[in-house]
């Protein structure tokens, strides 16, 4: 069958916000093979994608000089 991994969150701040769902991990294009320190990290990602989809939320990060602010 393969391994899996199962993705939770819920929020204090936000009562009803949460979601769990459960993923092959050919779902998620990682090998089964790879060492636990670059699974771990490939996992982290997938996560990280999968919170910020369900929450919806898209963001910027402007960075700037003061000068160009006139300050």
């Amino acid at each position: 069958m393969g391994r899996h991994v199962t993705f939770t969150f819920n929020s204090n701040k936000y009562q009803g916000t949460g979601a769990t769902e459960r993923f092959t991990f050919k779902q998620l294009g990682i090998d089964e093979d790879i060492d636990d320190k670059t699974l771990k990290r490939e996992i982290d990602k997938k996560f990280q994608a999968w919170v910020w989809d369900k929450l919806n939320i898209s963001f910027s990060i402007v960075i700037g000089e003061e000068d160009e602010l006139n300050l």
